[in-house]
């Protein structure tokens, strides 16, 4: 199963918006997903309105509150993490491999023989 993982990257901020101070006007998120070795993501940027009613000082913010302000503002959390679970899906089960020419006779190594390298000029 894969697990997902939302993060902030980047908060940008404008210094003053009327009476208020370091406004969040646009973040970077970034959505991470992994099962077993296998991993994937996806990001990307919200921006928000300036606040019209309740407002939450800049240090104060928590990293749930702005992912569900990108969340509420046309970040789609389910299609997001579905193509992070097709990534990994696609790792796991490629739709698309390459497998060695049939009429070229495969390259086989002998472990066994000896590494003789090369004089340095």
């Amino acid at each position: 199963m894969t697990t997902t993982l939302w993060i902030i990257e980047h908060l940008f901020v404008k210094p003053t918006e009327g009476s208020l101070t370091d406004v969040v006007i646009t973040a970077d998120w970034r959505c991470n997903g992994s099962q077993d070795q296998y991993s994937g993501t996806c990001y990307g940027s919200a921006s928000f309105q300036p606040p019209s009613g309740e407002f939450t000082p800049y240090d104060q913010l928590t990293e749930a509150q702005v992912l569900d302000w990108c969340f509420a503002n046309g970040v789609d959390q389910k299609a997001i993490e579905a193509n992070v679970t097709a990534q990994i899906n696609d790792q796991i089960n490629p739709p698309v491999i390459a497998p060695p020419l049939p009429w070229v006779e495969p390259v086989v190594v002998d472990a066994e023989a000896p590494v003789v390298e090369a004089p340095v000029a």
